[in-house]
């Protein structure tokens, strides 16, 4: 029932509860309401201010606290490792997947790797396919280049010349060297397989104006 005092509804008693139960179920009210984390570091900190007050922290002991707060300590940083742990935007990647028309789950370290111990075997075909492939996947590593699927030699060189401009001449005789052995069967050279290793390590050791460590 609504009572009308000049003109100003004022509802009672049953009314007014109810207007209350409908204004507490707009969702923005449930998206306010502290997380489960929140609830839990708040219990925390009013334990350890129980703890550590004057009258408790003298009949518990110094080594008791400590052991307590370490606990303690160890439990929320576990807890922000596995939920609270921020994304970076920019983190390295695990690209995988097609890479220069063959399955190549690899990274680029791992790619590297074998393509230094072909150089060792002094197999310089297999060392030049291959520090090319770790080029190409390094530069998708840091989200510097975005190649279709199916890209070619050519196409990824074409790309990484527009982050590194002064690499185009360099990139272009990689991608050349690649296809030379991979598809035309020619045989590389340790000069081969030297430059596109000094290719690779110039491109590692720059960073892009405007992409962040």
């Amino acid at each position: 029932m609504i009572r009308r005092f000049d003109d100003l509804f004022v509802p009672d008693g049953d009314e007014a509860r109810r207007w209350a139960e409908e204004e507490l179920s707009n969702p923005r009210y449930a998206d306010a309401k502290p997380t489960w984390f929140d609830l839990l570091a708040r219990d925390i900190g009013r334990f350890l201010a129980d703890l550590f007050s004057s009258g408790n922290g003298a009949g518990i002991g110094p080594s008791a606290l400590i052991i307590v707060t370490v606990i303690i300590a160890a439990a929320l940083i576990a807890a922000l490792i596995i939920w609270g742990r921020p994304r970076s935007s920019r983190a390295v990647k695990r690209v995988t997947g097609d890479l220069l028309g063959a399955a190549d789950d690899r990274s680029a370290a791992q790619l590297r790797s074998d393509s230094d111990r072909a150089a060792r075997e002094r197999d310089w075909d297999s060392a030049t396919v291959l520090r090319y492939r770790a080029i190409a996947r390094s530069l998708r590593e840091r989200d510097l280049i975005d190649p279709a699927p199916g890209a070619t030699a050519q196409s990824i060189a074409r790309e990484a010349s527009t982050v590194f401009a002064d690499e185009a001449g360099a990139m272009r005789r990689a991608a050349v060297s690649f296809d030379d052995v991979r598809y035309l069967g020619h045989s590389a050279t340790p000069e081969t397989y030297r430059e596109l290793v000094d290719t690779d390590d110039r491109i590692r050791a720059r960073r892009p104006e405007g992409v962040p460590a």
